[in-house]
């Protein structure tokens, strides 16, 4: 009886043995399969908590911004006639307003002109200076002044534009202007008549003291054009008067430069808007310190919804959150609840902790929010708060005060003494400038290094008193470009022997003020053989019996001290003891600093993600070497069963062949 069989040869199923087969080689990817599952839902569980923390962060901003807790809230009665801002040093109180003139800025206007493109004068370079000061005296009529005087005002900076045979059309006189950036707006009007094109020139500042005197050196065509000096030739008119703004606060008059006003109240700005009465009231910003504090409660509680999710177990179901048990997971939410229940004891006082103002734990670990405690505090401990939440430095010397900190400052009291008081770099000259006028020549400029940088600055020609002198070299001096761009400035005065008194504003080693000859009138004409000026000094001292490093007025706590970081002002005052300094680094400091650690690229979060995608690619570089064993099985499986099939089929062939050959033998023999 022949080999049965159902392959191709024999009859096997081959396909299906080897499917069946493969089915259990393959298993260990079914394996690696769940475990990559596993890690992406890991994986997507970090991605909810880094957002969930990034929202809670938000929340926090807000109550780690001192700003929050120092801003009083403005309100005017007519916000049509005024509104107001406020700072940190703002103070409560009502005030009644009466506004009486807008500030308004000058405007003057050049003879017409036939063309604007035209070139006006030879192209012969033209240096046009603009000072900033006030008309005083004197009449104006139709736009000229007759008998008045001009006041240059030393806190502006004098301006200088260079006209040559590129720019010589009032066009190209126009976008000169402009393009200094000096304060002056310039603009052509046309009015319709034979010779239509004036250059309009308004002051981009308001007030008085923003009137313009301008002066050219050069081209003539360009003088007459543009000259103008209200106590002199005025080859432009004036169409618009500048003015300050005039009012009452509480019946006090003020004047003011700008519609802008300033210092009136302290730390406060009033915005005039229209001439008129109304009242204007600061006080507290509680209601938006109660709404930082309720939302900062709610991102806690909505935070630790996303945690309990993500982590708790639930014994109905008897399922886990994906993150249960996970070391990330369990840092981040005992360090904030650490952070929380710690108390905060920088400032002192009554207000630290969160109880403190209302804020406390439940048994389910949420926060609630006691609102008529937090009223109270707000009404009765209401300079404390600010501490409790934001870092906060209080000295008890009016002279000392804090600037910042880092976050390795450590929040206490600590005692300042100061060995050395900082000094202004400066010059004193050696000539009296008060015997007579000094003379400035056509096309002066003076090499003027200040604060360690060298520019030359030039000086409008004329006739100068000692404090008009002064007053010029101050303002040209401060609005030279290159010092603007290091911040650098000088004031400028005549001491009590005549003499020019050149002062850096910058304190410490850095500053000095040191003068050289250029072109036109020398410097010795100014200072005369005095002109090499003296640096300042650094303020020196401990802070908390450490030396501190010095920088300016500044002192900063030293490497490795508790007050590391820590940078304090002393504004003058005398040597030896200043009292102390308490700094807190309040709940939204320090839980700004924890959640920055555990979000952001180098975060805790990131870390573990990217723990778990090194993990990922692991499996998938085991699932390719897996498959690739397993086309080898299978190909090796393949071969292995089709020789089966072969030699099944050459048995059955046999078998076969025998068969007929012992029937032929049977019926031989018969």
């Amino acid at each position: 009886m022949g080999i049965q069989s159902t392959g191709i040869g024999a009859n096997l199923n081959v396909n299906d043995i080897i499917t069946k087969l493969m089915q259990v080689e393959s298993q260990p990817l079914t394996t690696l399969a769940k475990k990559e599952a596993s890690f992406q839902a890991k994986l997507s569980a970090y991605g909810t908590l880094n957002s969930a923390l990034s929202v809670f962060q938000s929340n926090v901003t807000g109550l780690s911004n001192l700003g929050t807790f120092q801003t009083l809230t403005a309100t005017a009665g007519d916000s049509s006639i005024a509104s107001a801002t406020t700072t940190s040093v703002s103070t409560q109180g009502s005030y009644n307003l009466n506004i009486t003139k807008l500030a308004q800025a000058q405007t003057i206007s050049s003879a017409g002109q036939v063309s604007s493109t035209a070139a006006i004068g030879s192209g012969t370079s033209t240096t046009i200076t603009f000072q900033f000061g006030t008309i005083t005296g004197g009449t104006l009529t139709n736009g000229t002044y007759t008998g008045a005087s001009f006041n240059q005002d030393a806190t502006q900076s004098t301006g200088t534009v260079t006209i040559d045979g590129a720019n010589n059309s009032l066009q190209g006189i126009r976008d000169a202007i402009n393009a200094a950036s000096i304060g002056v707006n310039a603009t052509i009007v046309g009015d319709g008549s034979a010779t239509p094109y004036h250059l309009v020139l308004t002051s981009t500042k308001t007030g008085a003291t923003s009137s313009l005197k301008i002066s050219a050196s050069g081209d003539a065509a360009i003088q007459s054009l543009i000259n103008y000096d209200p106590a002199g030739t005025q080859n432009l008119t004036e169409t618009t008067t500048g003015q300050n703004a005039a009012l009452t606060i509480n019946g006090i008059a003020v004047s003011s430069t700008s519609n802008a006003v300033t210092g009136a109240i302290q730390g406060t700005t009033i915005n005039l808007s229209k001439v008129g009465t109304t009242t204007l009231s600061l006080t507290t910003n509680t209601s938006g310190i109660q709404s930082a504090v309720n939302g900062f409660v709610k991102g806690y509680n909505d935070l630790q919804s996303t945690l309990k999710t993500l982590t708790g177990y639930d014994a109905s179901t008897k399922k886990g959150g994906i993150l249960l048990g996970d070391s990330t997971a369990r840092t981040v939410q005992s360090q904030i609840r650490s952070t929380l229940t710690a108390s905060v004891n920088g400032l002192g006082g009554n207000i630290t902790t969160l109880s403190s103002i209302g804020i406390s734990f439940q048994k389910d670990g949420t926060l609630t929010v006691d609102s008529t405690k937090l009223q109270n505090a707000l009404t009765n401990n209401f300079s404390e708060i600010s501490g409790l939440f934001a870092s906060v430095g209080k000295a008890t010397d009016s002279l000392v005060s804090y600037s910042s900190a880092t976050s390795a400052t450590q929040q206490g009291s600590y005692a300042i003494d100061v060995s050395t008081i900082a000094t202004q770099g400066g010059l004193t000259g050696n000539v009296d400038l008060t015997t007579g006028n000094t003379t400035i020549a056509a096309n002066t400029a003076i090499n003027v290094t200040l604060d360690g940088v060298t520019s030359s600055v030039s000086l409008a020609a004329g006739s100068y008193s000692a404090s008009a002198l002064a007053t010029l070299i101050q303002s040209s001096i401060n609005g030279n470009s290159t010092f603007k761009t290091n911040g650098a400035t000088v004031v400028a005065s005549i001491n009590g022997s005549g003499y020019l008194q050149l002062q850096s504003t910058r304190y410490g080693s850095a500053s000095n003020v040191t003068l050289a000859d250029n072109t036109g009138t020398g410097a010795a004409a100014l200072a005369g053989t005095s002109l090499a000026g003296t640096a300042g000094v650094d303020v020196a001292g401990k802070i908390n019996g450490v030396t501190a490093a010095g920088t300016g007025q500044f002192l900063t706590g030293a490497t490795g001290s508790s007050t590391e970081g820590l940078k304090v002002l002393i504004n003058g005052g005398s040597t030896g003891a200043r009292g102390t300094l308490n700094y807190s680094k309040g709940y939204g400091t320090q839980l700004t600093s924890l959640l920055s650690g555990f979000l952001g690229s180098a975060g805790t979060i990131s870390s573990s993600s990217d723990g778990i995608n090194r993990s990922i690619k692991d499996i998938g570089k085991q699932r390719d070497i897996l498959n690739s064993r397993l086309f080898d099985t299978e190909a090796r499986y393949r071969a292995q069963f089709t020789a089966l099939d072969s030699i099944v089929s050459n048995l059955n062939n046999t078998s076969t062949f025998l068969s007929q050959q012992l029937a032929a033998l049977t019926a031989s023999t018969k």
